[in-house]
């Protein structure tokens, strides 16, 4: 039996500390053992790139919205955004996890059921150096598979992925990298089979701004749920407020964003969206158009300069 729970949806400092605390614990006494998962998964269509010429990025060292900046949606919680979206018209979008406009419980990870905010939600982004704007979830997979009636439930149990339509003006401080790492350096389709590297890149408000806990590498158990799933482990898992938050493989390529804490089989595993599957999703469902990602303006490096290697090193295990 699986066992999940969400992983973010940020609202209450002393209730996150104090799942944060049981999770410490837990990894304390767990060992982990290999994963049995199928590490083969059916190679999903590659997203549709955008069309319009692309803007003129504000510098990566002084860009206020970046991949990694918090989103507080309105009703929901506080969560951390992957990567940067663009429609065939140029619109730009923010990604983030479907489950960041969740009403319900953490307990509820099945988009088809579960209680969300609807779309035209405000959600604020809160950019670096103090910068603020406020754009709109124009798309989530969770509202999708649900006005859809969608009754493939692997999908509605692992499609967890929003849009954030950014204001026409955000262009000029925007950067698409992501912090620390680099890239994206385009799409993972492939998977992310048992022993592979990851690379995540968290914001949640319980670390205070201390920016060297953000960066993680981590090592990859398998693919589950016909590749919809990546489980990783990292040195430390994602903590709440991490959730949405981007995961890229070995070659800076996107493949992924958290989702959930998986509490079983494979106890203190991040749960992450396959970011191709889901975007793909929102292209054929979505009703925005084509929208692609937007590689970063930097190369990637699984080693920044900066990071002591010891907080980026991937875990004993499982499998290395």
């Amino acid at each position: 039996m699986r066992m999940r729970i969400r992983w973010g949806g940020f609202r209450s400092r002393r209730g996150a500390l104090a799942v944060a605390s049981t999770v410490a614990a837990l990894a304390a006494v767990i060992v982990v053992l290999p994963s049995t998962a199928n590490a083969h998964p059916t190679t999903a269509a590659a997203p549709v790139p955008a069309a319009a010429p692309a803007p003129v990025w504000a510098p990566r060292e002084t860009a206020a919205v970046h991949p990694g900046v918090t989103t507080v949606t309105q009703g929901g919680g506080s969560c951390t955004s992957n990567f940067v979206f663009r429609g065939g018209d140029g619109t730009l979008y923010l990604g983030q996890a479907a489950h960041c406009a969740g009403t319900g419980q953490s307990t509820e990870t099945d988009g088809c059921t579960s209680s969300t905010m609807p779309l035209g939600t405000a959600v604020t982004v809160n950019g670096a150096n103090g910068f603020t704007t406020t754009g709109r979830m124009v798309y989530s997979s969770w509202v999708t598979m649900q006005q859809r009636a969608e009754a493939d439930t692997v999908a509605c149990g692992y499609n967890d992925f929003a849009l954030v339509q950014l204001p026409a003006d955000a262009a000029a401080d925007t950067n698409p990298t992501v912090p620390y790492f680099g890239g994206p350096t385009g799409v993972n389709t492939t998977g992310l089979p048992e022993g592979a590297q990851a690379f995540t890149y968290g914001n949640s408000p319980i670390r205070g701004g201390a920016p060297a806990l953000s960066p993680k590498a981590g090592v990859s158990a398998g693919d589950v749920a016909s590749g919809w799933s990546h489980q990783v482990y990292t040195v430390a898992p994602g903590v709440p407020g991490d959730s949405g938050s981007a995961f890229l493989d070995a070659s800076g390529r996107a493949v992924g964003l958290l989702s959930t804490l998986n509490l079983a089989p494979l106890p203190v595993s991040n749960g992450a969206t396959d970011l191709a599957r889901a975007l793909a999703y929102a292209n054929r469902h979505g009703g925005l158009g084509p929208i692609g990602l937007v590689d970063g303006t930097a190369p990637f490096t699984p080693t920044p300069p900066g990071v002591p290697l010891q907080d980026i090193a991937p875990p004993a295990g499982p499998p290395v």
